[in-house]
């Protein structure tokens, strides 16, 4: 008999639904995990949402478990702690983390999962995948000590970037937001806050999440001389407008993008990407990330929430799906 399972879809842009999902019997090298708790990445996610997917990057753009197309149906999440039912000694009964949609259980090859540190909250596990792109963005940047660093956008992955970076020694950050309640953020993360008006600039780097226009050409005007804006942004099928007729050339200002579909050019030769997401878990154990866990709400309502996170109507950072007992 093959156990059944309850999985969220995006139906059509703009339309989610729970869905029944039939598991197969876990094969030698499997396992199959009861999910406890899985995060909404909201950028990707109500991108994803309202299908803002340009029809070129369909492929670049699928999840690791991903089922169906965009624009949809799609079973689309890449953020799932639970635990391990069925698998090889080593794993069974251990909390994991898995790159898999929002599902109750699941099936997958063992060699997919993660164990998280004792010490590591299962509900802060789920932000792995983000402090992940944070990693990878770091070791693109290439910050130095004694930097003066901005961090433009504070959603999900600029506040991991800007955590990450208040470890580093002698380097200034400040994590610079539209929305003034972002501050207490900040200041549970240890870095400065300010508006996009108000921030100084001369930065050495500039760190941009925003995904909007406004925010890269903050982003760059932030700069000092030389000084480079790496771009975390994923913008879809939005089109992104920039003056470069100021300083742009005359202060040789560089824009350049990070993605964590691959290793960053700096690590590609002495990491992998298992290598990667098991660095960021054992970062979690800084108990200072919670402050991005802000709003939580059970499975059964995704639908619903997921609706309205992408119409802006659930102000959140990291939103909790939780799944029944633990």
């Amino acid at each position: 008999m093959r156990r059944e399972a309850l999985a969220y879809w995006l139906r059509e842009p703009g339309v989610g639904e729970i869905r029944p999902a039939s598991l197969a019997e876990p094969g030698p090298g499997d396992v199959r995990v009861r999910t406890w708790y899985s995060g909404i990445s909201r950028g990707t996610e109500t991108l994803v949402h309202r299908g803002g997917v340009p029809a070129s990057q369909y492929a670049v753009m699928r999840a690791p478990f991903q089922d169906g197309d965009f624009p949809g149906p799609v079973k689309y999440g890449y953020l799932n702690v639970g635990v391990v039912e069925q698998g090889p000694p080593g794993l069974q009964g251990r909390t994991v983390f898995c790159l898999y949609p929002h599902q109750t259980e699941y099936v997958v090859p063992a060699t997919a999962v993660l164990l998280v540190p004792a010490d590591v909250p299962p509900s802060r596990a789920v932000l792995a995948g983000t402090v992940e792109t944070a990693v990878n963005a770091l070791w693109d940047a290439a910050p130095l000590v004694g930097d003066r660093i901005a961090v433009v956008g504070a959603g999900m992955v600029g506040c991991c970037v800007a955590r990450l970076l208040a470890r580093f020694p002698g380097i200034e950050v400040t994590l610079v937001d539209i929305d003034g309640d972002r501050a207490a953020i900040a200041s549970a993360l240890g870095v400065d806050f300010e508006s996009p008006d108000a921030a100084a600039g001369g930065r050495d780097l500039v760190v941009h999440t925003s995904a909007t226009s406004a925010g890269l050409q903050r982003a760059l005007d932030l700069l000092g001389p030389e000084g480079t804006v790496v771009d975390l942004s994923w913008y879809g099928d939005t089109d992104v407008t920039l003056s470069l007729g100021g300083a742009f050339h005359s202060q040789r200002l560089g824009i350049r993008a990070s993605q964590v579909g691959a290793v960053a050019p700096a690590r590609r030769a002495t990491r992998t990407m298992t290598d990667r997401l098991a660095l960021a878990l054992d970062l979690l154990r800084d108990p200072a990330f919670d402050a991005l866990l802000t709003t939580t709400s059970p499975f059964a309502e995704l639908p619903e929430v997921m609706a309205r996170i992408a119409a802006g109507t659930l102000p959140t950072l990291c939103h909790i799906i939780t799944y029944g007992e633990r």
